[in-house]
């Protein structure tokens, strides 16, 4: 993962010890902040390239962290989150969180999705033109869509969900992200219109759409485009 700079901010020392530990053994430099204000000043100093981030802080709530870095960085955050409350989760990414991890959680987990975060902030694939996972390619100049070099015949709203992932992706979209995008603000309580038209589109592009391999499910939060196994 190279020498990228970590900003944590997470109160609880055994946690930030743990994760701090964790990232250092890929050669990741990490900083540490044990409260949001602390955490606001240095992620401005040290230019963080990926946010460690929990929201129950002492002295305010991370998302309020999360609005007020996105004004000024696209860096993805990972947010640390208590298993209760999946509306948290929601509020988090719905703010500008890339992902979440649910404590508690295992090394391997932890790295695992810093990877993706870190690969898709230096990878730059959002604006590509053409994006490739397993034998799906997604050529957005020509608005084509192919696999194992046969071209896929998706409806306008099948390739608007589609572009949606392929725009972002690693990162957890919520089923009101997908309303909002690809159906506008006035639907966003439909939530079975995503659910029909991710199945419809799974059917497309899987192999297997009982056992998804690349649009995965984050059950009640939303879907993430995973591109690499």
């Amino acid at each position: 993962m190279g020498a990228a700079r970590v900003l944590m901010v997470e109160d609880e020392p055994e946690i930030r010890r743990f994760v701090r530990m964790a990232l250092q053994s890929e050669g990741l430099e990490v900083f540490e902040a044990a409260t949001l204000q602390r955490g606001l000043i240095d992620s401005a100093t040290r230019r963080p390239e990926l946010v460690v981030l929990d929201l129950g802080l002492p002295d305010g709530d991370g998302l309020d962290f999360i609005r007020e870095f996105r004004g000024w960085s696209s860096a993805p955050i990972l947010v640390l989150s208590a298993r209760e409350g999946e509306d948290r989760k929601v509020q988090a990414l719905d703010a500008g969180a890339d992902d979440y991890l649910v404590k508690p959680f295992g090394v391997a987990e932890l790295l695992a999705r810093v990877r993706v975060q870190l690969r898709r902030r230096g990878g730059s694939q959002d604006g590509e033109p053409v994006l490739s996972f397993g034998d799906i390619v997604m050529d957005r100049a020509r608005r084509e869509v192919s696999r194992g070099g046969q071209r896929l015949h998706l409806t306008p709203i099948e390739y608007r969900l589609l572009q949606e992932f392929c725009g972002a992706p690693g990162r957890v979209l919520t089923h009101q992200h997908l309303l909002k995008a690809v159906w506008g603000p006035d639907h966003v309580d439909d939530l079975h219109y995503v659910r029909v038209h991710m199945a419809n589109l799974r059917k497309k592009i899987e192999a297997d759409p009982n056992r998804p391999r690349w649009l995965i499910t984050e059950a009640g939060v939303g879907y993430r485009l995973k591109l690499h196994d």
